[in-house]
């Protein structure tokens, strides 16, 4: 799976940039990694975002316990690999009928974080158990959601281009690809919004510092982030309001 996004849609963090990093084009610029990744995977399906970006999604060598899955719902688009233990509940709880699969859950609990904030975002990704990494794209309000599960069972990548794009995927060669050293695997338990950032679902009153990861040739290649234990913040919760009430911009 691959999805790049304009730095406008999502601001990936500082940290990922490499001062050793300089792809020579930018991944949406003509779709240059869009079209790098169809010609790796034949008959792979790619969903142009307009301006805040695109999605590219294939069935193509998956890993049968860890499948790919893409769907829309209400212009809500997510691409999820993996599969969720407690599916069933999860249906229950969101009112979901039995065919309802793991991306359709993910739909709408996000649609549910948005339109009646129940409870925090970090509460959300963590009822979902399981091996997991998702990303979701909202173009009625132009928000972003991805994540992956606390203990990084599924590989899942973000780096950032020349031009300060967001891009991510399970094939970290297609990340090199439009990143050059800009990129990192996404860190385990955490998720990430478009309005709050990158936050820690397992520890959401710490605050994430990042790591620099050097190469073997002693270059800096992105960063990692970790839990600091000794900075916390302030737990952001969210009313009960009426079900029109668009909460997108702040979970």
């Amino acid at each position: 799976m691959l999805a790049v996004f304009d730095n406008t849609v999502a601001k990936c963090p500082d940290a990922l940039q490499s001062p050793h990093s300089a792809p020579a084009s930018s991944a949406l610029k003509d779709g240059f990694l869009a079209n790098h990744f169809a010609s790796l995977h034949p008959g792979s399906v790619t969903v142009n975002l307009g301006t805040s970006g695109l999605i590219s999604h294939s069935v193509e060598k998956q890993n049968p316990f860890l499948p790919r899955l893409f769907a829309v719902v209400d212009d809500i688009f997510c691409l999820f690999q993996g599969h969720i233990d407690n599916v069933a509940v999860l249906k229950q709880q969101y009112g979901l009928n039995k065919t309802a699969n793991e991306v359709i859950v993910v739909i709408e609990a996000y649609r549910t974080l948005r339109d009646r904030g129940p409870y925090p975002a970090d509460q959300v990704v963590k009822d979902i158990q399981g091996k997991f990494a998702f990303i979701l794209y909202d173009s009625t309000s132009k928000a972003t959601f991805f994540a992956a599960d606390a203990d990084g069972s599924v590989p899942f990548f973000w780096g950032t281009d020349c031009e300060g794009n967001l891009v991510l995927s399970d094939d970290v060669q297609i990340v090199q690809k439009g990143c050059g050293k800009s990129f990192a695997p996404f860190p385990k338990g955490c998720f990430f919004t478009t309005s709050g950032g990158l936050r820690s679902f397992e520890h959401p009153l710490n605050e994430l510092k990042p790591v620099p990861r050097v190469d073997s040739s002693g270059q800096v290649c992105g960063a990692t982030f970790k839990v600091d234990a000794e900075t916390k913040k302030e737990s952001v919760g969210m009313p009960r309001v009426d079900s029109s009430y668009n909460w997108s911009s702040n979970y």
